[in-house]
């Protein structure tokens, strides 16, 4: 193989060395005319050898990759190579240069192929619905599986069974000028032994493979001169010819070129039938780009084939242009264009680049992620740490004994739910749930607390009232999923609003008391408020109900945190060592005192800087669904005014801030999406694209996305260490519950997610259990346990 590639090493060097191009980078087109699957411009897997190269070694491998170690043995040459291109491709775009209605590319040479440009919407084996893609046929191999069986002679097997690839490329050996003198001599070989020619008299050069070839068929074709050529071409194999017997060779000769420019004809008369149907045209005109030495040099092939093509297909207007420079010119075009579009992956990486995350890096985010923690813990630095690590009260998870109606309250984002739900414990264990959801306007979420507390008790008596309920004094849990300091298990003072909230007279203030006071202005009916919980909290109590080894909670939704069991005797800022606490991290403001700051790009700073909380949660803005879509937002507007995107124009749809939300990524990252369908998301968000434009969002969202997956398991694998350490074990087996709609949704999220953890604590094995509402089920299974605990302990 490496003799090969060495040798068209050599020929470039040799080549540049004749034209003064050495030491200068240049781009390179590389011509290659065998069939490859590409999956990329620059990048080709040799399927297989055809027209009698056999060099060992190539197959299966990247022929790019071959060459470029070639040419990186001679240091004085310094080019790029940017485009893989096939003969018959580089034939076309030759041709469409002249003649922009080429759309088809064949050669009929020693080996025979045709390209043309297909409709996106039909190539199953790329993303991608709109605009066209040059399809390399490859039809050489037409007929491998048996279909031309039936128009295949004795004299075509036996040449096949002779040649270097047997049962391999069965129509190129009925076509092209590599085979069609072979098939002659097969022809004239059996004649001469049935004594048909030459009086039965065979010479040794007849009975020679290869002794006729194509050049000698031409010209015992040629008008006026084929016979004497004829006579000459015999004589010179030893044979005696009368003119009887070269007027037949001839005839053998004219039998065999007309049945390849016949069969040439019907296959380029299927693409042109489908171009014409793709198109719905009841008439077309269309130009067909051809190369190749037995179409350009047989005396009689072209006007057969024209003659043969216009008869099968009389509603195309075809015209027949022949390549000027081969496939040559072709490839240096399509390596121009490809020269255009690597300028621009430059500029496009470099946008992405700071996205991507090594893994040094992510062990690095788990070791500062820790270290925060420790500070959270310890009572002289909890005050200045950014991942708070805020005591619950919750000690106890539920054992089975629960029982009783209970109400929760869920807080949590822009909608507010209430429930009723109802425990049973025994045998037939259960939790029936009956909930109702109410909207809190943005003017509530931004006014005063007091109208805040209002509107929830409002909500509350109206689902009361629905219930029927309204005169029970029944036991509540409140779900309030911001950061809180708690003092008890119903006391929690607000530290600071997170997720768009900003109700004034709230930060510093006990969130139950000012529940129980809006209750009391309404002085309508009385509650029970028993436990104030954090979703997370109760993400991992309902997954612990059904999992007694659950012992971290994780939210990655609109917001982003986790809390976990941790033992009494390392929560410095709580009395007591005996038995073990939830501790709610609050891990969004990790990264407040700018320990991440290396890792955050200009659009983080430019989604934070104009956000409700500038400098705060600063990891749950890079981390959390609330966010995501207006990161992916900033570097549309940055990729736009680079002229990479939405043809460098910023409409005004993209200026709107939060109109790219979160759903939107996980609509476009779908798998299951074609690019036709992600433009159709981007034109409903007011985005003109083009499948280009898709491409390049789709990718956009995949890092934004990814890093925050990414991001989120380094620090749940901060947690998970931690769990290990905390009860010296070499291996620890731990589950953990999940909720949010960023991992439940988003096509990737969770997989990255998984992964991430397991790189980077491979010492535990951690199982991820979703959550059936555990910001509901979970504040009532707290509220719950609360009552137990409190009953035990008056006892």
């Amino acid at each position: 193989m490496a003799q090969l590639f060495d040798y068209v090493a050599d020929c470039l060097l040799d080549f540049m060395e004749t034209n003064n191009l050495k030491h200068k980078k240049l781009p390179l087109g590389f011509t290659f005319s065998f069939p490859c699957k590409q999956t990329k411009l620059e990048e080709g897997v040799l399927l297989a050898w055809t027209k009698y190269f056999k060099v060992r070694g190539v197959q299966d491998t990247d022929v790019v990759s071959s060459l470029c170690k070639a040419l990186q043995k001679h240091k004085d040459i310094d080019v790029d190579v940017l485009a893989l291109v096939n003969d018959t491709v580089g034939t076309m775009m030759t041709c469409g240069y002249d003649d922009q209605r080429c759309e088809v590319g064949l050669i009929i040479g020693s080996g025979t192929n045709a390209c043309y440009m297909e409709e996106m919407r039909h190539i199953d084996l790329l993303e991608g619905d709109e605009g066209r893609m040059c399809i390399n046929t490859e039809w050489g191999a037409f007929g491998d599986d048996g279909a031309l069986d039936d128009l295949r002679t004795e004299f075509d097997r036996e040449l096949d069974l002779g040649s270097l690839n047997p049962g391999k490329q069965l129509f190129e050996k009925m076509i092209s000028s590599l085979y069609l003198g072979e098939l002659v001599r097969l022809i004239l070989l059996k004649m001469t032994k049935e004594g048909l020619l030459f009086n039965g008299k065979v010479s040794t050069a007849l009975l020679t493979k290869g002794k006729i070839e194509m050049k000698h068929v031409s010209a015992m074709e040629k008008y006026k001169e084929g016979l004497g050529n004829t006579k000459e071409i015999l004589t010179e194999l030893n044979l005696f010819p009368s003119e009887e017997d070269c007027i037949a060779v001839q005839h053998v000769c004219t039998i065999v070129s007309f049945r390849s420019a016949n069969l040439c004809a019907a296959t380029l008369a299927a693409i042109l039938t489908r171009l014409r149907e793709n198109k719905k045209l009841l008439r077309m005109r269309t130009t067909v780009g051809i190369d190749g030495g037995l179409y350009k040099t047989h005396p009689q092939y072209a006007k057969r084939l024209h003659k043969v093509v216009r008869r099968l297909v009389p509603n195309c207007d075809v015209r027949f242009l022949l390549s000027p420079s081969g496939s040559g010119k072709g490839a240096a075009m399509v390596t121009a264009v490809a020269y255009r579009l690597a300028a621009q992956r430059k500029q496009i990486d470099a946008t992405l680049t700071p996205f991507l995350l090594s893994l040094e890096t992510l062990r690095e985010v788990k070791s500062k992620m820790r270290t925060e923690m420790e500070y959270g813990l310890k009572r002289e630095t909890q005050g200045s740490a950014t991942v708070k690590m805020l005591p619950t009260y919750v000690c106890g998870t539920p054992d089975g004994t629960e029982k009783g109606k209970f109400l929760a309250l869920d807080l949590g984002g822009t909608n507010f739910r209430v429930l009723l739900v109802k425990i049973r414990s025994g045998r037939r264990r259960s939790v029936q749930m009956y909930n109702k959801i109410f909207a809190i306007p943005l003017e509530i979420m931004q006014g005063t607390g007091e109208e805040l507390f209002d509107h929830i008790v409002q909500c509350i008596a109206d689902f009361l009232e629905y219930m029927g309920i309204k005169g029970a004094r029944l036991p509540l849990g409140f779900t309030f999923s911001f950061p809180c300091r708690q003092a008890s298990i119903d006391k929690g003072t607000l530290v600071g609003w997170t997720k768009g909230f900003k109700a004034t007279d709230c930060e510093g203030e006990d969130v139950v008391d000012m529940l129980r006071e809006a209750i009391r202005r309404r002085n309508e009916f009385d509650l029970d408020i028993v436990a104030v919980v954090n979703d997370t909290v109760g993400t991992m109590m309902t997954c612990g109900y059904e999992d007694p080894n659950c012992e971290i909670g994780l939210i990655a939704g609109t917001g982003s945190n986790v809390c976990y069991m941790e033992d009494m005797k390392n929560i410095e800022i709580v009395e007591g060592n005996e038995g073990r606490m939830c501790i709610n991290t609050e891990w969004g403001g990790f990264g407040d005192n700018g320990c991440i700051d290396s890792i955050r790009t200009k659009y983080d700073q430019e989604v934070d800087e104009s956000s409700l909380n500038p400098g705060k949660q600063r990891y749950e803005k890079m981390t959390s669904g609330m966010y995501l879509g207006e990161i992916v937002r900033q570097i549309l507007i940055d990729l736009t005014k680079q002229g990479l995107l939405f043809r460098g124009q910023i409409s005004e749809s993209l200026r709107r801030r939060g109109i790219f939300e979160t759903k939107f990524l996980s609509q476009i990252e779908s798998d299951r999406l074609a690019l036709l369908q992600v433009r159709r998301i981007l034109q409903q968000l007011g985005l003109d694209s083009t499948c280009e434009d898709s491409i390049i969002v789709k990718e956009v969202c995949g890092v934004v996305s990814k890093r925050a997956a990414q991001l989120c398991g380094a620090g749940l694998a901060a947690i998970v260490e931690k769990k290990r350490e905390n009860r010296g074990v070499e291996h620890l087996q731990i589950t953990v519950g999940v909720d949010g709609t960023l991992y439940k949704l988003h096509p990737h999220f969770s997989r990255v997610l998984h992964e991430t953890v397991k790189e980077l604590a491979p010492q535990c094995d951690v199982t991820f259990m979703l959550s059936e509402d555990g910001s509901g089920k979970g504040a009532a299974l707290i509220t719950a346990v609360a009552k137990r605990l409190h009953n035990v302990g008056q006892k």
